[in-house]
Order: C-alpha cells, then sequence, then structure tokens
C-alpha cells in the first residue's frame, strides 16, 4: 500500500476500488459523461507547463520518475495561466508576475524557472543606445518578462518609453529608436543580430543584488500531499539527470541546449529567490502594451 497518511486511507481506498472495479462500472455505467470524467479527476492530476527548451528536465522527470499520474498541457507562459485559471490545470508552472492575483493558490514545489546570472532567453535587444530608445516592442507570451522590463526601465536604466506589443516580423527590419523584448527559445536564432543586448536575470541582478525567478509551481490550495510530493520527485528525478533529457526530448542536435540548462538556468528556488519575488510583487508596477502601431 502507499506509504500515505491515515487521514488519506479512505481516499486510497476508493481510488484501490474504482482501480479494480472499473471495467465493470463503465458496463454498469454505459457511456455516462459524468462518472468518466469523475475517474479522469480521481486518478490523473493535470499539469500545464511551459513548452519551451527551459523545462525539459520537468517534462522529463514527470514523464520518466513514475510515482505521478499526469496530462501534461504544454503551452506559451500566457497560455499555462489561463488552462490554471480555467481549471483545465491542477497544478502549473506559472510566470511569476501572475501568482498574486490568483486566489487560493501557493507556490509549492523547491524549483523553479530562474537565473542566478545571464538567464540568456530573455533579452531586451535594439541597434539604438538605451538611453536613445523611444518606444519598446514586448513579446507577450510572458507577463513576467513584460512587467520585469517595466521595472528595469523605471528603477535602472532610468527611461520611459512608449510600449507596444512586438510582432517578431518586426525584427527582419528594426527602427531606429526602437528595441525589443525577446523570450524563450526564440532568442537563440537572433542573438548576435543587433547592435546593444541586455540580459534581464543580469540586469536585476545588478541592481538588487539578487538572483530571480522567472516561473514557480503552483496548486490549487488543499492539493493532496501525497500529489505535491510526487511533483517534488517527479521535478527532482527530471533536474538530476539534465543530459538525458535533453536527447530524450529532442534536443541533442542543438549544441548550445546543454550548457543553457546547465550555465544559464538555476532550478532552485531558494531563500534568495523567493527574496527576489517579495522584491518583484511587492513594487506593483504595471506595464500595458499597446496595439503594435505597425
Amino acid at each position: 500500500m502507499p506509504n500515505f497518511g491515515a487521514a488519506n486511507f479512505a481516499l486510497w481506498h476508493v481510488l484501490r476500488t474504482f482501480a479494480m472495479y472499473k471495467p465493470f462500472l463503465l458496463r454498469a455505467h454505459g457511456n455516462k459523461t459524468c462518472f468518466r470524467e469523475l475517474w479522469t479527476m480521481a486518478i490523473v492530476t493535470r499539469i500545464a507547463a511551459v513548452s519551451y527548451l527551459n523545462t525539459v528536465p520537468f517534462i522529463y522527470g514527470l514523464k520518466h520518475e513514475g510515482n505521478l499520474d499526469a496530462e501534461l498541457l504544454l503551452a506559451p507562459p500566457a497560455d499555462c495561466v489561463e488552462n490554471y485559471i480555467s481549471g483545465k490545470a491542477d497544478i502549473a508552472l506559472l510566470p511569476a508576475a501572475a501568482v498574486p492575483s490568483l486566489a487560493a493558490t501557493e507556490t509549492v514545489t523547491d524549483y523553479c524557472i530562474g537565473a542566478s546570472g545571464p538567464v540568456r532567453t530573455v533579452v531586451l535587444v535594439s541597434n539604438t543606445p538605451l538611453k536613445e530608445v523611444r518606444r519598446v516592442f514586448l513579446d507577450p507570451h510572458s507577463r513576467t518578462s513584460v512587467q520585469l522590463t517595466g521595472y528595469l526601465a523605471a528603477h535602472l536604466w532610468k527611461i520611459s518609453p512608449e510600449w507596444y506589443t512586438l510582432d517578431y516580423a518586426q525584427l527582419e527590419h528594426p527602427a531606429e529608436g526602437d528595441a525589443y523584448l525577446l523570450i524563450g527559445d526564440k532568442v537563440f536564432e537572433w542573438e548576435g543580430r543587433f547592435a546593444f543586448t541586455l540580459d534581464l536575470a543580469a540586469e536585476w541582478m545588478r541592481l538588487t543584488r539578487l538572483p530571480f525567478a522567472f516561473a514557480v509551481w503552483v496548486a490549487r490550495k488543499g492539493t493532496p500531499y501525497e500529489v505535491v510530493d510526487a511533483l517534488q520527485r517527479s521535478l527532482t528525478f527530471g533536474v538530476e539527470r539534465i543530459y538525458e533529457a535533453v536527447v530524450a526530448e529532442g534536443y541533442a542536435d542543438r549544441d548550445y541546449a546543454y550548457d543553457y540548462l546547465t550555465r544559464n538556468i538555476d532550478y532552485l528556488f531558494d531563500e534568495q529567490k523567493h527574496k527576489a519575488l517579495q522584491k518583484f510583487w511587492s513594487a506593483g508596477l504595471k506595464i500595458s502594451p499597446r496595439v503594435n502601431p505597425g
């Protein structure tokens, strides 16, 4: 029997009974949607996670550790928020900026998508010196990176640009006076193609002397301890096997992948990153980009 606490024995017994008599119950209840949904909810944890290279160790652990029966919903960061809010996911890896606004939600596990130096995949690029930038175009897929750009503009760079939503086609013909926030795997193909590049994690550390956490794991309050514990073990499994994860998830032919995951990404959600997020959240700064003017 699984090592559940006494208070959870009854729930374990119900799930075990479902498992033993599932075929009979399905025949007895026909194809009633409500019963099938109850069965799925009872035994499958729905997890929303980011579909970027930096989550590969997490995804590998969730697929291969074996103690958590999970349905994975992989999407860009903003869509992960929507999947969690709408109830499509029970647990999620969410942009850190989204967490304070979520009701009945708590951060879980000792892991995050963080950086203790340059993160490489969250950058502000331009062919114009920073002090001469008049407009900033923001990748909308991560609200954390958007708000962090605004924080650095106000507290470190001392600039007040106009904010717009980025269309990646703009990067082919960058305009004078414009800068562009790029995030995720797309950054790799644009490296070295602009005169100026600012790594936002490095800039945050230059300002605060703290590391940063771009995304954190959250769960609804009341999520069983056994589920959170199984999640923790799955993430640990993956983080301890980064090379295997790179190969298994199809990144072995990308010579930057292993180096990026071991040098730029810091997965431990430690006290310093907790402190950094409290500082970030307490600023209350909100950037709302306007529609791209073309």
